[in-house]
Parts: structure tokens; sequence; C-alpha cells
């Protein structure tokens, strides 16, 4: 065999050896997160029927369903209508976006109160933005600060009163007085 085609052959082997190496290692990579899916799955479907036929949720329960939750910046500050994204991460799952929450298609006519809103938003914002320049806003502000706290706070105390009914809200300084417990240490003797 001459050298010439020796070395094309050796060349083209040598490609294909690697693309196939590539391969190997994206099958073994697809593979093992095909396992590790299947593994989160039976975990999850585990946890779900632990807590079936459940009336009230609990803390513990939140805990181990919910990996944790991401609450984004709202997309118009100072607007009271706007949408804010909030993701939320099951354990197990990952992200889970409602059915609710994907893409659908929309009429005309729904597209159409959309652009009106969101022009009405736009304006609404605008003079948000005016007034806050030129400290009206600012002035508005300090007038109707008081009252929105003391309702706020009144709103408080009623979810409080609430949840110490339920017994699950105490003072602490209503709890009974306890000294710390000191440990018995025991020394033993070395031989």
């Amino acid at each position: 065999m001459p050298d010439a085609r020796y070395a094309a052959l050796d060349a083209q082997y040598a490609k294909e050896q690697e693309a196939l190496a590539t391969e190997i290692a994206e099958l073994e990579k697809a593979v093992s997160n095909y396992d590790q899916g299947k593994k989160s799955a039976e975990k999850f479907i585990a946890l779900i029927d632990k807590y079936q036929g459940f009336a009230n949720m609990t803390n513990t329960m939140l805990n181990e369903f919910v990996e944790k939750i991401l609450v984004h910046e709202r997309d118009r500050k100072g607007s009271i209508e706007t949408t804010q994204a909030v993701e939320v991460y099951f354990n197990f799952v990952g992200k889970y976006i409602p059915p609710a929450f994907r893409e659908v298609e929309l009429t005309r006519e729904e597209q159409e109160a959309i652009r009106k809103n969101e022009e009405l938003k736009d304006k609404r914002h605008q003079a948000y933005l005016r007034r806050k320049a030129s400290g009206w806003q600012r002035q508005y502000e300090e007038r109707t600060r008081p009252g929105k706290k003391a309702k706020i706070d009144a709103q408080k105390a009623a979810i409080r009163q609430e949840d110490m009914a339920k017994g699950i809200y105490a003072h602490v300084a209503g709890l009974p007085r306890q000294e710390p417990k000191r440990a018995a240490i025991q020394v033993r003797p070395t031989l």
C-alpha cells in the first residue's frame, strides 16, 4: 500500500474514531440523565403517595415538595397592575410551569384588549414617572403612608390573633421561662 494512501486512510480512521468517541460520551451522558430523571421521578411519586389525600398543607409538606421559589422584580415599578415572574422549583422535578401559563393562541380581540391594556399601563406609568420627577409623588406618599401603615398593621394584628387562636404563633414573652440545662460531663480515668 502506498504511503500516501495509508496516511489518508489513517487520518480518516482517526477522524472517525474521534467522532465515535464524542458520540459515545454524548450517549452516556443522555443515559445518565435519563437514569437520574427516572430516579427523581420515582422519588417524587413516592412523595406524592406519602401525602395523598391531605386536607391542609403543612410547612413540612411544603419543604419536602418545594426546592426553591424565585420571585423576580416587577416589570414596571410604581404600577399597581403589572406582571411579575415567579418560578417554582419542585424537589426531584425542577422548574414547574402551570398549564395556565404555557403558550396559548390568542384571538384578535384578546390581542387587541391586551394591547390597549398595555398602552393604558404605559400611560399611567409615564404619569407616575412625571409625578415622581416633580416631587408630587413623594408628597402624596407622605400624606397617605400613615393610613396605609395603620391598615397593614391592623391586618397583621388580625392574622396574628388568628394564628394565636390556632396555636401556630405565640409570643416569646408568654412562654414559660426555663433555665438552660447543663449537660453532665463524665470524666473517665485513663489507664
